[in-house]
């Protein structure tokens, strides 16, 4: 019993499980699914030696790979680790395309083959849109191929004008490339920005045949170059501005005819000129209409009295007094008005009205350059395009500085009352004052950008075309105008007498050179007459004094040339 007692208290201690499953193995018929006997078992060598074999050639593996990298191509990887690199790159933005009135490209980009990292600007293939255009510089490298100069450059014309518009924003690019130079990827980070398209308003079909007249004439009567500047009397948009001789915008842009390009340079007729614009020339008889209308401004002379040119006028001469100083008309005709004598282009009329002579009052030289002021010679235009200068009018002041030991004689007013002497003027400029006064007294600022573009950032706000009026009665308006009419069914300009539409025009004829041995051409005016809607302005410069052929021929041709194919300008 005492024992049967201590086993029930031994029960309440604590049974290792060592004591449990000690020597089990060896109960028989144990049952596994009910825990007895054995409940693990020993792993096996085979296993052991299995599990040590797959660990030995993983770090087989693992030290070959380290040898192949740093001994057998250590050198290789090394060199190529220190070659592959990452390259930012400029992805070239294209150039906006610049068009014509009609939606005609003038200038615009295509495949380069040379270089195609970036398009080729490609110009219209006809004549006389050279320094309308301009040129541009495209993007330039090193030696290393950095690019340095990272855009398009303009450098002239509506290229230069327009550049920040047209030039767009350049993209960037990420370039893997490895030891042998090969690009391994690449991936863009910025997009390109294309630049902004321009529409401007002249038709390219009359610019071509403008320029066509213009060359033909000049080479025909050996004129040195001319120029035409056609604009819209309401609006002040440019229909056509072209000069002759130009440049090739192509040639110049890309710069691979060197031997063209050294014929430009070197061209006495100054090919790189834009005579619209920056020539300086002398206007001759076309500032009459300007005289004109000054003299009926001020009262110096009623519309309908006439002046008798019997061919000159003589006044005395201030140094030998018993001398005369003679002022030649061109011809002589007769008794004149105001009409008839802008018609025939009477010197001798406006020699009497401009600086006075016996009993016929004068306007003086302040007054002017008062009204030829007034009609926007003397000052810029403010066309949009570059280089543009302003004309010169001759007066006591003028004088004093380019002549300070020459005093203003009567004889300076009279040569300046017929265009002559120290006046120089530039083609745009007559065409706006042509259109100033076609239009009853509104000086315009020329544009050659349409309105379609007035809302694009940069572009110059031209919606006010009006820079000031001209106050100056309707009436003197109508008599100035009448006798422009004139000119062409009566007067100097018999060649703009045309069937299908009435021209106001105006001639002039300036001797130029040191002795006068050469003349320019000049015709300006406006159509049609009962309802203006384009002035002109042409000249042809430097031919010898004895050619008969005028500038009136050109615009003749063209208006007969537009009443075919672009009637609708009239």
């Amino acid at each position: 019993m005492l024992n049967k007692h201590r086993r029930i208290k031994n029960w309440d201690n604590e049974i290792e499980p060592d004591e449990i499953f000690l020597d089990s193995e060896n109960i028989p018929a144990f049952n596994r699914q009910q825990f007895e006997g054995r409940l693990e078992k020993p792993i096996t060598k085979r296993t052991i030696f299995f599990l040590a074999a797959v660990f030995l050639i993983i770090i087989f593996a693992f030290t070959w790979r380290v040898f192949d990298f740093q001994v057998v191509h250590g050198a290789e990887y090394t060199e190529l680790s220190q070659n592959i690199s990452l390259d930012h790159q400029i992805v070239f933005a294209d150039r906006g395309i610049i068009y014509d009135r009609n939606h005609i490209p003038l200038a615009y980009n295509e495949l380069n083959e040379r270089n195609q990292d970036f398009s080729k600007r490609v110009y219209i293939s006809k004549d006389g849109f050279g320094h309308l255009l301009g040129y541009i510089g495209y993007p330039l490298k090193d030696q290393v191929g950095f690019y340095w100069q990272k855009e398009f450059k303009g450098i002239d014309g509506i290229e230069k004008e327009y550049n920040v518009l047209l030039n767009g924003q350049n993209g960037v690019k990420v370039i893997e490339v490895n030891v042998r130079g090969e690009i391994q990827s690449e991936n863009v980070l910025t997009p390109p920005r294309s630049g902004e398209s321009l529409t401007l308003a002249v038709d390219s079909r009359i610019q071509a045949e403008l320029f066509r007249l213009i060359k033909k004439w000049s080479d025909t009567a050996n004129f040195k170059g001319g120029s035409g500047v056609i604009m819209d009397v309401k609006t002040g948009e440019i229909l056509a501005i072209t000069n002759f001789p130009e440049y090739n915008s192509s040639i110049i842009s890309e710069g691979k005819e060197g031997g063209i390009i050294e014929g430009y340079l070197s061209d006495s007729r100054k090919p790189f000129l834009n005579r619209a614009l920056s020539g300086l020339y002398t206007p001759g008889s076309i500032v009459k209409p300007f005289i004109a209308l000054g003299a009926l401004k001020e009262g110096v002379i009623d519309q309908n009295k006439k002046i008798l040119s019997t061919g000159s006028i003589s006044i005395p001469n201030p140094y030998f007094p018993e001398l005369k100083s003679v002022f030649r008309d061109w011809k002589a005709h007769g008794w004149v008005d105001m009409r008839r004598a802008l018609a025939v282009s009477s010197d001798v009329y406006f020699y009497e009205i401009g600086g006075g002579f016996e009993d016929q009052r004068g306007l003086g030289i302040s007054n002017i350059e008062k009204y030829v002021r007034m009609f926007g010679v003397g000052e810029k235009t403010g066309i949009d395009l570059p280089g543009e200068v302003s004309g010169i009018i001759p007066t006591p002041e003028w004088k004093k500085k380019v002549f300070p030991n020459d005093p203003w004689r009567i004889g300076d007013t009279y040569n300046t009352s017929i265009g002559q002497y120290g006046f120089q003027i530039t083609p745009v400029e007559a065409a706006r004052s042509a259109a100033a006064v076609g239009n009853g007294g509104k000086i315009l600022q020329p544009r050659l950008v349409r309105d379609d573009n007035l809302s694009l950032e940069n572009t110059r706000d031209l919606r006010s075309a009006v820079v000031r009026l001209v106050d100056i009665e309707k009436e003197f308006f109508d008599v100035v105008k009448e006798g422009m009419r004139m000119t062409a069914t009566v007067g100097t300009a018999p060649r703009l007498n045309l069937p299908f539409v009435k021209v106001a025009a105006k001639t002039g004829t300036a001797q130029v050179g040191a002795k006068n041995q050469f003349m320019n051409s000049w015709v300006i005016g406006f159509f049609p007459y009962d309802s203006p809607r384009y002035a002109f302005a042409v000249i042809l410069d430097g031919a010898p004094k004895t050619n008969s052929i005028g500038a009136s021929n050109i615009m003749a041709d063209l208006l007969e040339w537009m009443n075919l194919n672009t009637p609708e300008y009239f």
